[in-house]
């Protein structure tokens, strides 16, 4: 199922983990999103399989093929989805396509990768979507549908034909995938536990102007949840109620990155900037508010019983508790040879590259014992970042751990 040049293999975890919950959290990020697929590909192998999967935009896709299927079928649809859009535009004539030739030098590779963007952008992704004719830029649309240079309705088929959603609908697994509501500007989650999720859920996460079109639910209207926050992490950690997690979270843009010197790497940055929502500032921020709460729950046992109905207390009591939380991020990395237009470079080379880039992360990750211990209660939450230490140890000269 993995392409070939893989260096690593997952490695079957047999113990149940310690938590009560593992959560899988899943960025947008267009083209980006295979490198999710090549990391629930090694969760699966290590039998690591998620109570809950939350996403955005593309994540919002993947976590439908992940929860739409049974686990003995995930990983199978989710290739199925990204050799789909992965495939040319119009076959041999729809862009260059040579995989297996390889590319000289990284000068050489960003010009292949711009081209095959170019023809993505022309012409569409296969069975994702397609350019609107006659380009809405020549009339007057005809309604907030037609609002879009793409048609998606062939990604609307794609969903309704790779994932179950009476599974999703009936669980087991959590399903959570946010959108914002175009008249409001406010933040929405469709939420198994509320909701009776379809495909137009799913797109309606995935809808960014003005490329896709808004997505009509029950009479309102929605556009990406990436324009708000394209992370879902924030509304997992703050659900009730609360309990143990093992959480996972994947995202596809890196925050961190180095002072731009040319117009294309600002605008580079600007878009990672922006799209990788903070995420480990939010990481920090539930860390330190779950130490209160701990901190809380340790001084309420002492507290004496005539004050334990007073209002104060039962305000407190209600949000303390002392449930703790490993979260272990996976972050796509860009290659020096992407640019600005990476989100939409939906080539079959590319994706092959993003899945065993995640696949290849996850498994090293994995293969640290401590990320999958239960933190003490004191400590209540802790983080992980494993492959963006090996990538430091790289670029220092250092040996990596296999």
């Amino acid at each position: 199922m993995l392409d070939s040049s893989a260096t690593v293999k997952s490695r079957r975890i047999e113990q149940p983990t310690p938590f009560e919950r593992i959560v899988l959290l899943l960025q947008g990020g267009g083209a980006l999103g295979a490198y999710q697929g090549g990391v629930y590909q090694a969760l699966d192998e290590a039998t690591l399989h998620p109570d809950w999967v939350a996403g955005i935009s593309i994540g919002a896709i993947n976590s439908a093929l992940i929860a739409g299927n049974p686990p003995e079928k995930r990983v199978e649809k989710l290739r199925e989805f990204w050799e789909l859009v992965s495939s040319p535009p119009m076959g041999p004539l729809g862009g260059p396509y040579a995989p297996s030739v390889a590319i000289p030098d990284d000068s050489v590779h960003r010009l292949v990768n711009q081209t095959r963007a170019f023809f993505i952008a022309l012409l569409g992704a296969p069975h994702f979507f397609k350019p609107r004719l006659p380009p809405p830029i020549l009339f007057r649309p005809d309604g907030p549908e037609s609002l879009s240079y793409y048609d998606v309705g062939p990604l609307k088929e794609t969903l309704e034909r790779l994932v179950d959603f009476d599974r999703i609908n009936a669980g087991p697994m959590r399903f959570s995938v946010g959108a914002v509501h175009v008249r409001s500007g406010n933040f929405v989650y469709f939420d198994s536990t509320t909701h009776r999720i379809g495909s137009e859920h799913i797109m309606g996460s995935g809808a960014l102007p003005p490329g896709f079109p808004p997505t009509e639910i029950d009479g309102e209207y929605f556009w990406d949840g990436g324009l708000v926050s394209n992370t879902p992490l924030q509304w997992v950690l703050d659900s009730r109620p609360r309990r143990d997690t093992l959480a996972f979270q994947v995202d596809l843009w890196q925050a961190s990155g180095e002072v731009p010197l040319t117009f294309n790497d600002a605008s580079v940055r600007e878009k990672e900037i922006r799209y990788s929502s903070r995420t480990r500032a939010a990481t920090d921020q539930y860390r330190n508010m779950q130490k209160l709460r701990i901190a809380v729950a340790e001084l309420l046992k002492e507290l004496p019983e005539e004050h334990r109905d007073r209002p104060e207390v039962k305000l407190l009591e209600a949000e303390s508790d002392d449930k703790v939380c490993n979260i272990i991020q996976l972050i796509y990395h860009s290659k020096i040879y992407e640019g600005l237009s990476k989100d939409f470079e939906f080539s079959r080379r590319t994706m092959e590259e993003h899945w065993r880039t995640g696949y290849n992360d996850a498994v090293r990750t994995l293969s640290h014992p401590e990320v999958l211990e239960c933190p003490g209660r004191a400590e209540g939450v802790r983080t992980f970042d494993v492959a963006r230490l090996t990538q430091q140890r790289h670029k220092s000269g250092l040996e990596v751990e296999p």
